[in-house]
């Protein structure tokens, strides 16, 4: 049975195994089924950029089979779940480890803010290796490269993938993750439980909208961090009160929003069920503002394309990613600017001839006028 099944279903089950063995994982929302996750990554992606069905991309919504590469289908993880495979310890990630609460605390608010900055340097990374992949799906002359947009396969994750649109969309995926999480692993977005005090069990809640100036992808410098802003620290021994590391430390299990129904076509929620997603709702609160963010984040990516690759190659490169035909449906697009292009040239040129004519219309007049009268 083992034998049989591919690396990415493989994968899969074996995770679910350990999901199931540490039910608090510090994945964040959701990558499987089961285990108390209900594939929320996939659903708040879909629900985000998923063009309506039936509906083409213009650019702004990935169509079916770009969006399964994305956002995961079926037993995959997709783009954004590829952490959850890769990353799943590693904090930086999933935005992990930035605890801090005013007043006598383990950690400093500046300590918190560096490793709140090492989530986001760790995102900007991903970020900018799915701009950087981008390049290989066109050619010398500017042309898409059928091989390298093709999905005849699903992609293949975790360093394995050669074809450039799958390379691209991993990388912005792996930074979709974090982002996402980001509101599920924080205070930026959602309220502490009015009926209970403030301390490490129940953080501050800074109730505030997305997307967050914290996660500027495409800066360098370090963003501006509110005072009472917090994430959860996490061990494998998730709990509250925090236990090892985490001992008289805000935790990943007192904060995280992770689990709840996602509805993927409106993003629309019921049931959550973590204590802190529980409260008021603050589990909409973080799915709202994770599928704000990720629609904001994709904006961000086709700008930072168009700076890196100029206009016209950082549309059709964005065209490549979201059209499940761009072959054909980016081919328009590519023959349209390049007409554009042609046709600025030729304008140009006529101005120019019209010009000359006229000066030249000009100095021949001036030289008939300056000609002595016949005797």
């Amino acid at each position: 049975m083992w034998g049989r099944l591919g690396p990415g279903v493989l994968a899969s089950l074996v995770l679910s195994g350990l999901i199931v063995l540490v039910p608090n994982s510090a994945a964040g929302f959701g990558t499987i089924e089961g285990g108390g996750q209900n594939r929320e990554h996939e659903r708040i992606t879909r629900a985000a950029v998923a063009c309506p069905a039936g509906a083409g991309s213009d650019g702004d919504c990935f169509e079916p089979r770009s969006v399964d590469q994305l956002a995961g289908h079926g037993k995959g993880f997709g783009a954004v779940g590829a952490p959850d495979l890769t990353e799943i310890s590693n904090p930086a990630a999933h935005c992990d480890d930035a605890d801090f609460l005013v007043g006598r605390y383990p950690q400093t608010r500046a300590e918190a803010s560096a490793k709140l900055l090492d989530c986001v340097n760790h995102l900007r990374r991903r970020f900018r290796e799915a701009i950087d992949s981008a390049k290989d799906l066109l050619d010398d002359e500017g042309q898409i490269i059928g091989a390298e947009v093709n999905l005849g396969t699903d992609c293949a994750l975790a360093n394995t993938e050669q074809r450039a649109k799958c390379e691209s969309l991993e990388g912005f995926g792996r930074a979709l993750h974090g982002a996402q999480d980001f509101y599920s692993h924080s205070n930026w977005a959602d309220v502490a439980d009015p009926s209970r005090p403030i301390g490490a069990d129940n953080p501050p809640g800074l109730n505030l909208p997305a997307p967050s100036p914290v996660l500027d992808l495409r800066g360098s410098g370090a963003p501006t961090v509110p005072r009472d802003l917090t994430t959860g620290c996490f061990v494998i021994r998730d709990s509250v009160p925090g236990v090892g590391a985490c001992e008289r430390r805000v935790t990943h299990a007192a904060l995280n929003k992770d689990n709840g129904l996602v509805d993927q076509s409106t993003g629309a929620t019921t049931s959550p069920t973590t204590p802190r997603g529980e409260v008021a709702s603050n589990f909409a609160k973080a799915v709202a503002g994770a599928m704000v963010e990720t629609r904001h984040q994709w904006q961000d990516f086709r700008a930072a394309l168009e700076t890196s690759y100029g206009a016209q190659k950082g549309s059709l490169m964005a065209c490549a990613l979201t059209r499940d035909d761009p072959l054909n449906d980016c081919r328009g697009r590519s023959r349209a600017a390049a007409v554009l292009a042609i046709s600025g040239v030729l304008i140009g040129v006529l101005g120019v001839g019209i010009l000359l004519f006229q000066a030249r219309r000009r100095r021949h007049l001036n030289v008939t006028n300056r000609s002595p009268l016949p005797p």
